[in-house]
C-alpha cells in the first residue's frame, strides 16, 4: 500500500506541475516542451516548423523551449515574446471562436503581423484562414479573460 501511495503522489506532483505551467503555454499531457518541441524561431527564418532538438533547450516561463541551433536559441533568449505563439500555443481559431483552449499543433500554423498562430488541425486552419483578422481580434479580446 505504501508503494502504491508514492507512486499516486508522484504522479499527482507530475501532473500539477504541468497543469501549472501548462495553463498558460500549451505542453500537452505530461510533457514540459512547449511547441511540441518545435523551433520557435525557426518559422521565422525557415518559414516552415522544424523540429528543436534536446541539445538546444531552454526553460523559460515554466516550460521548455527546443531549438534547432545555438543561434535559435539566442534569438529567442534575446525576443522570447517575439518568437512565441500567440496565446501560449493553443489553438487561435478555438481561443477566438468558443473561447476555449485547445490544442495547438504545430504543423497548422501562419504568421500575420510577424505574430505565429496555430491551429488544432487542417479543417480548424481552414476556417481559420477564411477570417484571420477577425479571428485575431476576437481572440485578443477572448485570451485575458482565460488566464
Amino acid at each position: 500500500m505504501n508503494a502504491l501511495l508514492r507512486i499516486a503522489m508522484v504522479w499527482l506532483m507530475a501532473f500539477s506541475v504541468n497543469s501549472f505551467a501548462g495553463k498558460h503555454i500549451y505542453t500537452g499531457w505530461l510533457s514540459s516542451q512547449a511547441v511540441s518541441g518545435y523551433d520557435a524561431v525557426a518559422y521565422f527564418t525557415q518559414g516552415k516548423p522544424v523540429k528543436g532538438s534536446a541539445r538546444y533547450k531552454f526553460e523559460y516561463l515554466g516550460v521548455d523551449w527546443y531549438f534547432s541551433s545555438e543561434k535559435h536559441v539566442n534569438l529567442f533568449k534575446k525576443h522570447p515574446e517575439q518568437y512565441m505563439p500567440q496565446y501560449g500555443g493553443y489553438c487561435a481559431w478555438a481561443v477566438a471562436a468558443k473561447k476555449q483552449r485547445a490544442p495547438g499543433d504545430p504543423k497548422y500554423w501562419n504568421i500575420v503581423d510577424n505574430k505565429l498562430y496555430l491551429n488544432y488541425d487542417n479543417n480548424v486552419q481552414e476556417k481559420w484562414l477564411m477570417d484571420t483578422p477577425g479571428f485575431i481580434n476576437a481572440a485578443d479580446k477572448n485570451w485575458p479573460e482565460m488566464n
